[in-house]
């Protein structure tokens, strides 16, 4: 099996591959783009899916010490070779801390943006955040459903970590950008430029998996046991000493004598986990782009250690998958594709032509609307003066089709959009139409009521004020120039947000609040930070989650 941590395309490099090959060759984008496999069928947990709803937990395997072939021994055992895993490796083998990483496959996968506070690059850039601003939103967010704590120790600490990560690049030939861009006008919802992307080879060379675990190996302390999936951790006397993992020849122990950090990246693709845990979710994406293997494997090895799950449940999801006209989305739709510029506050309407919320929200709202709207889902329309409107919305973070202020190139530019909606359009999926009547024909809405909203739409534009549903001025655009353009518009799930409950030291807590010594947990495994939604306008706010607390997990681990 090739290593899963090869990216083949930059983030700058990779776009006339995406423009040549049109939407079925954009896989792997940089940055907070989803890193697509080859469909949901192949990322979606099949066995999982199977399970009756009531089981996902399931029973903790028992193991045989007879059974067990191979002992290892090491001061920090770590699981996932992914984003969270590489960055703790990395931190325990700079300390001399003898460590072994369990992975399932045959390399990781390391999300590209970082995000960070107060950075080296930040710094020069003259970008600031405001604390106590930056937290109330995160709270606001979370409904107040969060531990502010933790957002307190990322926003403290991540900026080194993004100056860490920006020297171990340095090293191999690769820079780091951090995406700065002021707000122009004044949005309903604050953008934070936290987001730090590399440069990646355009040849595939090189990835953020291929850096840093070779970078954990040089240290000369950090061992990697591939294709030997963690099955259960060991627990004695309310203490984990390890985990039991399974290789090739049969079991594996290792013995983990300062403790062992949990970050297998979450349930994303354990489709019958989501059912339970978050139905809701289920019902508003029509493609997972979830990475493979992340079954939860973590989370339940957590769990029957007796550790406590978050009670809300929270996943990252972007407006950017499409439908053919009539089909119908959720998570067992197998027809959803790439969508990128979804996320632009284009005029977007319900299956009875109606418009139904404020379309200038962050990438998840107008989903969480759509549950409330036929078929989950809404109709995305936009006329020929795109471009103008693209670039007068003045959008921000990974949702951005221009290049940011300081010269950072957006995740996917216009350029390249345009090529990717061409080829959408000759397979089907989008629809055009030299009338608003004509358009509703082919994407099967009442004439008269689309019809009237978009006159609707229209009068709000030439105003410069939408009374029905507040979205900005500068976000309004009209339907005026043919030919006019629609499609069938649902989510893309990312990954799983939610997690165990740890306190400020990453550790596991029990349902009593008591720490559970020797288990840490870091990543989209870990809870505490998201409930119900994802701050996507903090760009790459997951990703720096996770690396600061794995970072200090290790870091704390090592010098103990």
């Amino acid at each position: 099996m090739e290593s899963l941590g090869k990216t083949p395309f930059s983030r700058r490099g990779f776009l006339a591959g995406v423009a040549l090959a049109g939407v079925g060759g954009a896989l792997g984008l940089s940055g907070c783009a989803p890193q697509e496999q080859t469909g949901q069928g192949e990322t979606a947990s099949t066995e999982s899916a199977a399970s009756s709803a009531s089981d996902w937990l399931g029973s903790e395997p028992e193991i045989q010490e007879a059974d067990v072939v191979e002992t290892l021994d090491a001061e920090i055992l770590i699981i996932g070779a992914g984003t969270g895993g590489l960055f703790a490796a990395c931190a325990a083998g700079e300390l001399g801390a003898d460590t072994v990483v369990l992975e399932k496959f045959e390399g990781g996968v390391v999300r590209d943006d970082v995000g960070g506070v107060n950075s080296r690059l930040q710094q020069e850039n003259g970008y600031s955040i405001d604390k106590q601003a930056f937290m109330r939103d995160m709270y606001r967010y979370a409904a107040g459903q969060c531990d502010l704590s933790l957002f307190d120790i990322w926003f403290e600490n991540s900026g080194s970590v993004v100056d860490w990560y920006e020297e171990v690049l340095g090293q191999y030939g690769v820079t780091l950008w951090h995406e700065m861009a002021e707000e122009k006008n004044i949005p309903n919802y604050p953008h934070w430029a936290t987001g730090h992307s590399p440069v990646w080879p355009q040849d595939g060379s090189l990835s953020g998996f291929s850096v840093l675990s070779d970078y954990a190996e040089k240290t000369g302390h950090v061992a990697f046991r591939y294709n030997t999936p963690m099955v259960k951790l060991i627990v004695e006397d309310g203490k984990v000493v390890g985990a039991y993992g399974k290789g090739e020849q049969g079991y594996v122990r290792v013995n983990a004598s300062k403790g062992t950090l949990v970050c297998t990246g979450g349930y994303g693709s354990n489709v019958a986990m989501q059912k339970v845990l978050q139905p809701h979710t289920t019902t508003i994406y029509g493609r997972n782009t979830s990475q493979p293997g992340c079954d939860g494997d973590g989370i339940k090895a957590c769990l029957w250690a007796g550790a406590k799950m978050d009670e809300t449940h929270t996943s990252m999801l972007f407006d950017r998958t499409v439908v053919p006209v009539g089909v119908q989305g959720g998570c067992d739709c197998t027809e959803g594709t790439l969508f990128w510029m979804g996320s632009q506050p284009w005029l977007k309407v319900n299956l009875n032509g109606e418009r139904f919320c404020n379309e200038s929200g962050t990438y998840d709202y107008i989903l969480h609307a759509d549950a409330y709207q036929p078929s989950h889902m809404h109709v995305t329309l936009w006329d020929s003066d795109y471009e103008r409107y693209a670039e007068q919305f003045d959008m921000h973070g990974c949702s951005r089709l221009f290049p940011f202020d300081n010269g950072a190139a957006p995740n996917i530019p216009l350029k390249v959009v345009q090529g990717m909606n061409a080829d959408l359009l000759e397979k089907g999926y989008i629809q055009q139409a030299d009338t608003i009547e004509e358009l509703a024909e082919k994407l099967k809405l009442p004439v008269d009521t689309l019809v009237a909203t978009v006159e609707r739409n229209n009068e709000n534009y030439d105003n410069q004020s939408d009374p029905d549903f507040g979205k900005e001025p500068f976000r309004l655009s009209a339907l005026r120039n043919p030919p006019f353009y629609g499609v069938y518009n649902t989510g893309t799930l990312l990954c799983t947000l939610d997690g165990i409950v740890i306190n400020s030291e990453g550790q596991a807590l029990r349902d009593d609040g008591s720490a559970i010594e020797g288990l840490y947990v870091a990543g989209n495994d870990s809870g505490g930070f998201y409930s119900m939604t994802y701050p996507n306008l903090t760009t790459g706010n997951a990703c720096g989650r996770t690396v600061t607390f794995a970072r200090m997990i290790a870091q704390k681990l090592a010098s103990s």
